[in-house]
């Protein structure tokens, strides 16, 4: 596979102001895409994780951190994924492991990967591979956790052959679980209503936005990522009742990029493809109104990496922040409500602290979604006895608040 790997090819004029704006020059490295997912066998993850007893530790680990960048071609200029680091850390019981770490091996020869002198290394093109087996992983010497005696730990390194990630990268993702599993929390009894006209008694409001804005815009949504990655085993639709990956003997991820590294790749890019190329919705351009006509005040709360409040003129409080166990949030003064729209688990101590703030927590989201022609519910995690919750998209809320608060000034 070479680097640069091409993603959108041939640019625009308008694209390429984008790209130049939001992307390339922007006030945070938006050219820069991570993710990390943990996923541990204990007691608190039992339903999704299958743990019994004392036995069962097994853990998976995923950190993968893209550089993206303008490239030069003939024609126009595209944008090419310039960097690529993928670690992945699986602890088991030791046969799983050396089973694990033979059907890696096999996957290198078929995939063409090339061994380097001295062994260190596996190459194929631009890309780099290392694999280590460790009977105890340093991260756990140092953090003192203790895993049952026959457990060991893989670690796979990928990387496009230039790139040699910083100790600050390298460690992020053993800091991350050092913080512990999420605790998800104790859902009250908010009050529903048939739509947010409820706000024009908590004016001016701010507002925090989820992923729903942008499924509305095209983007896949968060379980894409979930395939992707191999983090759920997906028997069905509702994500409550996916299971963990956590046998590497079932893993199929990394044996997908050693065998077929380019076909990966292009999964691995396609999330900010679709954020590249999306385009402000309704909803974002609701929010607009809402903002110029002095009914929202403050930045975009938002943990989303499409740019798409941006685009649509409003500036962005981003919070995606692996460093930060709770994100700074720029609060408006005055403000008198949040409105969450589309959003479920990620950033719900934003709204604890808005309620701290006295702010009334106002929900904009459907409460499930379609497939196949069937609506699944997917209930709010985070809502509370004196919140409110309108069950309607934000494509058909925030429009209609617009009209909704023009009539109650008129």
């Amino acid at each position: 596979m070479e680097i640069p790997y091409i993603v959108v090819d041939q640019l625009t004029p308008s694209q390429q102001q984008v790209w130049n704006t939001y992307f390339g020059d922007a006030d945070r490295p938006r050219y820069i895409e991570e993710g990390i997912w943990r996923r541990t066998q204990e007691e608190a993850t039992a339903d999704q994780s299958g743990w019994s007893g004392g036995d069962d530790a097994r853990r998976r680990l995923i950190h993968y951190r893209y550089r993206y960048g303008l490239v030069s071609t003939t024609a126009a200029p595209a944008i090419g994924l310039t960097d690529l680091y993928l670690y992945h850390s699986v602890t088991a019981p030791a046969d799983e492991i050396n089973t694990h770490e033979d059907a890696l091996r096999a996957a290198l020869a078929l995939g063409g990967w090339k061994r380097t002198p001295g062994g260190a290394l596996w190459m194929r093109h631009d890309l780099k591979c290392k694999i280590t087996q460790y009977a105890l992983h340093p991260q756990d010497a140092v953090a003192r956790r203790k895993l049952p005696q026959n457990y060991r730990s893989l670690d796979v390194q990928i990387a496009s052959a230039q790139y040699a990630p910083p100790p600050a990268v390298r460690q992020r993702l053993w800091d991350v679980l050092a913080s512990g599993i999420r605790i998800k929390d104790q859902r009250g009894t908010p009050t529903l209503v048939p739509d947010l006209s409820v706000l024009a008694d908590h004016l001016p409001f701010q507002v925090e936005i989820g992923c729903g804005t942008s499924v509305e815009a095209g983007i896949p949504p968060l379980h894409r990522l979930h395939e992707i990655y191999r983090v759920t085993d997906r028997q069905g639709d509702d994500p409550r009742e996916h299971r963990f990956t956590l046998s590497p003997t079932s893993d199929p991820l990394l044996h997908e990029v050693l065998t077929e590294p380019e076909e990966k790749t292009a999964e691995f890019t396609e999330m900010f493809k679709a954020c590249f190329l999306a385009e402000p919705t309704p909803a974002m351009h609701a929010l607009k109104e809402l903002h110029d006509a002095g009914h929202l005040v403050g930045p975009v709360i938002t943990n989303n990496f499409d740019v798409l409040a941006a685009r649509a003129g409003l500036e962005e409080c981003f919070m995606r922040r692996y460093d930060q166990a709770v994100p700074d949030v720029e609060w408006a003064d005055g403000a008198k409500a949040l409105l969450v729209v589309g959003l479920h688990a990620d950033r719900r101590k934003v709204q604890a602290r808005a309620r701290e703030r006295g702010l009334k927590v106002v929900y904009l989201d459907p409460e499930g979604f379609w497939h196949d022609g069937q609506f699944n519910p997917y209930p709010l995690e985070g809502p509370q006895d004196d919140d409110l919750v309108c069950r309607k998209p934000a494509k058909e809320g925030l429009p209609e608040l617009v009209n909704l608060l023009a009539e109650a000034t008129d």
